[in-house]
């Protein structure tokens, strides 16, 4: 039920396939040497770029020697760049891998793209396990795929932190969640801990599985290993697609209260010794066990928002700041719905609904301001988060006749092309519920961003 600042699935762009050039900021070193963009960079200091990690790591310094091939007339040009000391080369590339993505090469059980709609588009079924995009992106990545030059070369260039799938750490329970090459991540993983390289680590957790015993093994390995900094345990989410799980946590609420009291001892230990709590349960686990989420100095800077880890708290924390500080803004939103005689409705998954509420709460009266939770059809299962909403379901459940509301729409929902997983467009979703007579914005479902878009729709600031 985690909600996310944005929808986490792949452009359907395709990939870039060499260093492309976007733009070219005016005024700039690339921008002074002639560099356009749609012109591609051949070579860097005479290493022609992987990635935007040999990028940065060749270019490092005053001066950068590049080969440029433009394919207007087929021609590639040395040139040499300059530039002050903090300034920009003013180069942004169409992507940040030039060679490809390095795909997944495991049989995860609960791999989610195994449990999508069967007419879901080609993007989305790309099983990315890429240790650069672990590094520039966040993304978690099992290290399966990662050869002994790539693992110098993380250790080497510093890409830390990394962010790291590790599951289980019993090797037949590891093969037994992730395929045959599970070994050859952990093998990695210490490589990359003994080079000095900081971890970020995951646990998806399955029910009878990795949990239990298996779980407290996973936790002593980790707790014994200090180059990770934090481990995030997320339980396990299938669709009505899934061949193989058709229950998990929020199916239990014992099983959940079982995962959060094996935790507690060893989040009392990092605490003690080390000041922080480092064993981090995904909001959902508290959700699902009915007990209240923890305060915000027990998520350590929340150094895995992203991943689901603590995002309850942040709203709840940062709903209140926003009733402390912005009392005049809010009074000004109440008047305004009223003389335009509407109300606002903020779209959301079902897991976020109760948490939204607490927002909406700030307004008067009643109702002026509430959600409108979109319950999850077109993927099924125990899937209800806010990112995962699409089109089919949400123009489904949304009232026919919408005059006088004014619709909120999640920005987590669109991808950067702004397509909603089944494919449909923001603008056509906006046009549909215009048409029913609704007013439509589209907001980051965080109560400050909320603020502004309620203010800039209703008031034009």
């Amino acid at each position: 039920m985690a909600e996310q600042k944005r929808a986490d699935y792949a452009s359907t762009r395709p990939q870039a396939n060499s260093a492309w050039v976007a733009s070219v900021e005016e005024g700039s070193p690339a921008w002074e040497a002639g560099i356009e963009p749609g012109m591609r960079i051949a070579r860097v200091n005479g290493v022609e770029p992987r990635d935007l990690i040999d990028w940065r790591w060749e270019a490092d310094g005053a001066c950068c020697e590049l080969e440029v091939f433009d394919p207007r007339d087929n021609t590639t040009t040395p040139c040499e760049l300059w530039r002050e000391p903090g300034q920009d080369w003013g180069i942004d590339f169409t992507d940040v891998l030039f060679d490809g993505i390095r795909t997944c090469v495991n049989a995860c059980q609960f791999c989610f793209m195994a449990m999508l709609p069967p007419e879901a588009r080609a993007t989305l079924t790309l099983r990315d396990d890429d240790y650069r995009l672990s590094f520039l992106q966040g993304n978690f990545v099992t290290l399966t795929n990662v050869s002994d030059e790539e693992a110098d070369r993380i250790v080497e260039c510093g890409l830390s932190p990394m962010n790291v799938s590790i599951h289980a750490i019993t090797p037949e329970v590891r093969r037994s969640l992730i395929g045959r090459r599970a070994d050859r991540g952990i093998e990695v993983l210490e490589r990359l801990l003994a080079g000095g390289i900081e971890v970020h680590a995951q646990i998806v957790l399955c029910p009878g599985i990795n949990d239990g015993a298996e779980l407290a093994a996973t936790l002593d390995w980790v707790e014994a290993h200090p180059g990770i900094t934090s481990l995030a345990i997320v339980p396990l989410g299938y669709t009505k697609h899934s061949r193989r799980f058709k229950s998990s946590y929020s199916d239990d609420v014992e099983a959940s209260r079982a995962v959060v009291r094996l935790l507690e001892p060893y989040q009392e230990r990092a605490r003690k010794t080390l000041g922080i709590t480092r064993f981090q349960l995904s909001d959902e686990f508290y959700v699902d066990a009915r007990l209240p989420v923890p305060a915000a100095e027990t998520y350590d800077g929340y150094p895995q928002f992203y991943d689901g880890i603590g995002m309850l708290r942040s709203f709840l924390d940062e709903t209140a700041d926003v009733a402390r500080s912005r009392e005049d803004e809010i009074a000004a939103l109440q008047d305004a719905l009223t003389r335009a005689g509407l109300c606002a409705r903020l779209v959301c998954g079902e897991a976020a609904q109760e948490t939204i509420e607490a927002f909406c709460a700030l307004f008067s009266p009643a109702g002026v301001v509430g959600t409108h939770a979109i319950r999850n059809d077109y993927f099924g299962g125990d899937v209800n988060v806010t990112g995962l909403i699409v089109s089919e379901d949400l123009l489904a459940q949304l009232p026919r006749d919408l005059l006088g509301t004014l619709v909120v729409l999640p920005e987590v929902m669109f991808n950067f092309d702004r397509l909603t997983l089944d494919g449909d467009t923001q603008s056509h979703i906006i046009e549909n519920l215009e048409r029913r007579g609704a007013r439509v914005c589209v907001s980051v479902p965080n109560p400050g961003d909320y603020m502004d878009a309620l203010g800039k729709a209703l008031l034009g600031r």
